[in-house]
């Protein structure tokens, strides 16, 4: 059982958004910063150029007690024995890839709807990124922003954690924490910032602080 503290904060990397750092780079300064759970996310890259990064943040995260996630590719994901996978709507589908992972790793699912949400926890997922919460220029989903009524209806719904995700600022954090959101999952809004390690800091006394209001 991952205790809901990990999905407190994700830290998603993205060196085009990292001002040049390596993947294992921003890994290293968000979790000085006290992140619970480190996202590898890398649309450009093959699964070659990225494996030796990828080996070196499931290290890290190993001897750190932080959550390793990677995002999309669960062949990356089991061959450096990463803590899970995370899963979009595109990609293959949560049923198939708990086959494939197991019982005792993590599997998340971005979903945009009340009706894919429902749909990814009756097949097996561990948590979900819902979103795109507010409006974001750092990924493209083809999804209109939903807002945090969405994660209100959610957390009547479904009794799994959910990760906020999409326009995520340490402004409107605290909203979706306060709406039923476990956490948020974070890009450009701790990774485009010069200390990675001071803005982590930053989003955990926010959720924290939202955590306690609701």
């Amino acid at each position: 059982m991952i205790s809901r503290t990990a999905y407190r904060l994700c830290v998603i990397t993205d060196p085009e958004l990292g001002h040049g750092l390596s993947h294992l780079e921003i890994a290293r300064q968000a979790i000085e910063g006290g992140a619970p759970m480190i996202q590898l996310r890398d649309k450009l890259a093959g699964p070659g150029q990225l494996l030796p990064q990828a080996r070196q943040m499931a290290r890290l995260c190993r001897d750190r007690g932080v959550r390793f996630i990677v995002n999309d590719r669960l062949d990356l994901a089991l061959t450096v024995d990463a803590d899970g996978v995370h899963l979009g709507q595109d990609d293959l589908p949560p049923k198939a890839a708990r086959a494939l992972l197991g019982a005792g790793k993590i599997l998340g699912v971005s979903t945009h709807s009340l009706e894919q949400a429902i749909q990814a926890a009756e097949d097996g997922a561990d948590y979900l990124g819902i979103g795109p919460i507010f409006p974001t220029a750092t990924k493209s989903t083809g999804y209109e922003p939903i807002g945090c009524d969405a994660i209100r209806q959610l957390r009547s719904r479904i009794d799994l954690p959910l990760l906020a995700i999409g326009g995520i600022t340490l402004s409107n954090v605290g909203d979706a924490v306060r709406a039923g959101a476990a956490g948020a999952a974070v890009i450009s809004a701790i990774i485009g910032c010069r200390d990675i390690a001071r803005a982590t800091q930053a989003f955990l006394v926010a959720i924290q602080d939202a955590g306690r209001a609701r």
